[in-house]
């Protein structure tokens, strides 16, 4: 999110909003004492909020899906049918279970179960295949996956790599009604039939479940080229969903918050469903975001609340006008990545009060909300950060003579660093090596510990911050991070490539960064058929991540210390006018085959003649 100094909040901006201050004030109070679980030994978490909110709301709409919906009485009960039968499969608090479901109600349901069993949910990502999602499983050692009747061919393909029981395996149907069912797969258990007949009572591990202990992983981006397993504990979840869903957007039984994010992020799972069940309101969900159906649903739902990315509300602003943008419930929206220049005509055009730009990762201990309702920031954090001075080429941040690192000054950019203490622990992945990768420790005094976000952000006063870009070794795209070493070492398993770079490139009117490659051909440009590469980078990986510039290079340029120059091949980009005699290939929406750039096609993407 670019900015610049008329950005800042003034004196003069917080007088005015003193009226919201005052008003926001007893939520903020009830959030941050529902948010701060003290004592260790105190019942928590998402089952247990689940169940505080079906006390609260019984017969009030918990999930909306199509034309279905569910209460908040139905969804306990089945969740518990389901927790009581996994118990007498002998699964218990602390063992993993995979969920590998697109968004559906079936999902939530059975992480809902999961949870009230303390167990541990791996939300795999519904886009992996092959190697990644083989590598996914194994890294958490799950003692059982659940998985949708539409993921069961990818799954298959790698289940002889895993180490899952039969037993284990169990199916949920692929269907529009929760009347039937549906038939189990040969080598599959059918999970709603075989817990049909369980008790549907809340289950007594429900309230054996504290701060400390893990409810799910969520995957991540990693630096070696495959996805890390990020820990988020059940403490964590009280604080996101009471941050989120109380203090930042006051919910209450009668809202209803409309997400078509991917359940499998923290964003979707945790802010959005943790900001519905915190308010005892409704959550409807969609398969697959539909810019063309977005506003139907939300009329259809009677959506008061937005689960949003910046690239979701850029394809919105996109569709052509209409008469009823601004016939909508919609009073709130909730979310991260949108761009100044979308901001203010997203809130006039469709009528929207309130945008709560949030930041968080799912890795990381902080988050920043915009209660305040201010325009092109992120909000504020009540835990403790700090913006320091990094090095441009390395992205570490650098430390003075005295070995402590420096703080930018106030209007400039820097990078992010979140303490760790009693109020914001680190939960971390499930290799402590990446834990030690991510802890500084002596930042500012002897003994201090700081999470590095890889992020960074500036300061607009008054405790608020705007996010700027993201460091590292990783981009984002369409809402997904991707990881450039992934990109890489899939390409190099392809006969015809040498050597491979990745990068993002920025490309006019989108959203985060485009992905893009340099390659080297292992020996000839009349080698590569650029059909069959775009083909088997879509095969071996998820949409997102699949490169959308080519820059095929006879030999790679590296430093002395042998690492590639990334930064002049991201200001180079896809510019044949810049790139010199290594040609440039695009995939352009609609086609099968990467094409030859001329300076003819960077001017009709730049145009946007092209829709990404």
């Amino acid at each position: 999110m670019n900015s610049n100094q008329s950005d800042m909040i003034t004196w003069g901006m917080i007088i005015r909003k003193l009226p919201s201050i005052a008003r926001a004030l007893p939520r903020v109070l009830k959030g941050m004492k529902a948010a701060n679980v003290e004592k260790p030994d105190q019942a928590c978490g998402l089952g247990w909020t689940f169940e505080q909110a079906t006390q609260r709301n019984p017969d009030g709409a918990a999930l909306l899906y199509g034309n279905q919906r569910l209460t908040y009485t139905q969804v306990n009960q089945w969740a518990n049918r389901i927790t009581h039968y996994l118990q007498q499969q002998g699964l218990g608090k602390g063992d993993v279970v995979a969920i590998f479901i697109e968004n559906r109600p079936e999902l939530l349901v059975a992480v809902l179960a999961v949870a009230k069993l303390g167990g541990i949910c791996a939300m795999l990502n519904t886009a992996q295949t092959q190697g990644v999602l083989a590598h996914s499983l194994n890294l958490v050692k799950p003692a059982a996956i659940v998985v949708g009747g539409e993921l069961v061919a990818a799954y298959s393909a790698v289940r002889p790599q895993l180490a899952i029981d039969a037993q284990r395996t169990w199916f949920v149907a692929d269907q529009q009604t929760f009347v039937d069912p549906g038939e189990a797969p040969e080598g599959y258990i059918n999970l709603i039939s075989a817990s049909a007949d369980s008790p549907s009572s809340n289950p007594p591990s429900t309230q054996q479940i504290y701060l400390d202990d893990p409810c799910f992983y969520i995957y991540t981006s990693g630096t070696t080229g495959l996805p890390k397993a990020g820990i988020f504990k059940h403490g964590r979840w009280m604080r996101t969903s009471a941050s989120f869903g109380t203090i930042a957007l006051n919910m209450q039984p009668e809202d209803v918050v409309y997400c078509t994010l991917p359940l499998y992020h923290a964003t979707g799972l945790c802010v959005c469903w943790g900001s519905a069940i915190v308010g005892a309101s409704g959550f409807a969900i969609r398969r697959k975001f539909s810019a063309s159906r977005f506003w139907d649903d939300v009329r259809q739902f009677n959506a008061t609340t937005l689960g949003y990315v910046g690239e979701l509300c850029r394809y919105l602003i996109d569709q052509p006008p209409s008469a009823r943008d601004r016939d909508n419930p919609v009073l709130k929206m909730i979310g991260n990545g949108l761009r100044p220049g979308v901001w203010a005509e997203f809130k006039q055009r469709f009528g929207v009060g309130h945008i709560c730009e949030l930041y968080a990762a799912s890795d990381g201990n902080i988050g920043f909300t915009n209660v305040l309702n201010f325009n092109n920031t992120i909000g504020f954090s009540l835990a403790s950060w700090a913006l320091v001075e990094y090095a441009h080429d390395t992205g570490e941040p650098i430390r003075n003579s005295a070995g402590f690192m420096q703080k930018v000054a106030k209007g400039g950019q820097g990078l992010l660093l979140a303490k760790i203490d009693d109020k914001a622990p680190l939960d971390g992945y499930t290799e402590p090596e990446k834990n030690r990768k991510v802890t500084l420790c002596d930042v500012f005094e002897k003994g201090d510990r700081y999470f590095n976000t890889g992020d960074l952000l500036r300061d607009i006063g008054f405790g608020h911050a705007q996010f700027v870009d993201r460091l590292g070794d990783t981009y984002r795209w369409k809402g997904e991070n991707v990881s450039t070493t992934e990109v890489e070492n899939i390409f190099l398993q392809h006969p015809h490539i040498a050597e491979a770079v990745a990068y993002g490139v920025q490309v006019h009117n989108t959203n985060g960064r485009a992905g893009m490659a340099a390659i080297t051909p292992a020996e000839s440009l009349a080698t590569l058929d650029f059909r069959d590469l775009l083909q088997f980078a879509r095969e071996q990986m998820p949409a997102y991540a699949v490169p959308l510039f080519l820059r095929v290079k006879v030999k790679m340029e590296t430093t002395g210390t042998f690492k590639y120059q990334k930064t002049r091949l991201k200001e180079e980009a896809f510019d044949p006018a810049k790139t010199g005699d290594d040609p440039i290939y695009a995939w352009l929406p609609g086609s099968d085959t990467y094409v030859q750039v001329t300076e003819q096609t960077v001017l009709d993407i730049q145009s946007g003649k092209f829709r990404y």
